[in-house]
């Protein structure tokens, strides 16, 4: 089912939201890789502020290549999501409701995200100069030094992904394999 639906992603609209729905996103989503995801950690841990308003944002895990001459961004597909299990709980439980990437998740991410009412979503890898042209602004807000891995602050129009794990913890990479099976 195609769900259109806009950003702060908030708890009423993630309970519509079910394992294989397509969904195209329009609104702010924030990038964040492995490096900033360390940085954010330790930040936390000495008591500081985040970059970013967490409660109610979602996370793409995606570095783009440098933007060609008109272009906000390069191409900008999904990074492998369990490179951030390790502190993504911890952001789920400060509010973060969703998450972009690719890839299975941690029971500890599953877990939380049932927790949490939170939602992860999966953009086609491999598809990264597609999914840029559904970007219209991009600014790097917090660690520019990490270059690539700096967190931006992204502006999308109906950017599509996949519902991959609900709020009910109904994880399509796993329903997806027992159907075939089935078949």
């Amino acid at each position: 089912m195609d769900q259109y639906i806009n950003t702060p992603l908030t708890k009423e609209k993630i309970k519509n939201l079910k394992a294989g729905d397509y969904v195209h996103i329009t609104g702010t989503i924030y990038t964040a890789r492995d490096a900033a995801h360390k940085r954010m950690d330790e930040a936390l841990e000495r008591g500081e502020e985040l970059p970013v308003e967490i409660k109610d944002c979602i996370i793409y895990y995606m570095g783009p290549s440098p933007a060609r001459e008109g272009r906000p961004i390069g191409s900008a597909g999904p990074t492998t999501a369990s490179r951030m299990d390790k502190y993504t709980p911890r952001l789920l439980d400060l509010g973060m409701s969703g998450m972009i990437g690719k890839g299975k998740r941690s029971q500890a991410v599953k877990d939380a995200i049932i927790r949490n009412g939170a939602i992860y979503f999966a953009a086609v890898g491999g598809a990264g100069a597609l999914l840029s042209k559904r970007i219209i602004r991009s600014e790097v807000i917090a660690y520019e030094d990490l270059g690539t891995e700096a967190i931006r602050k992204l502006e999308v129009e109906d950017f599509p992904v996949i519902v991959v794990i609900d709020a009910q913890g109904n994880n399509l990479y796993e329903t997806a394999i027992l159907n075939y099976r089935e078949e």
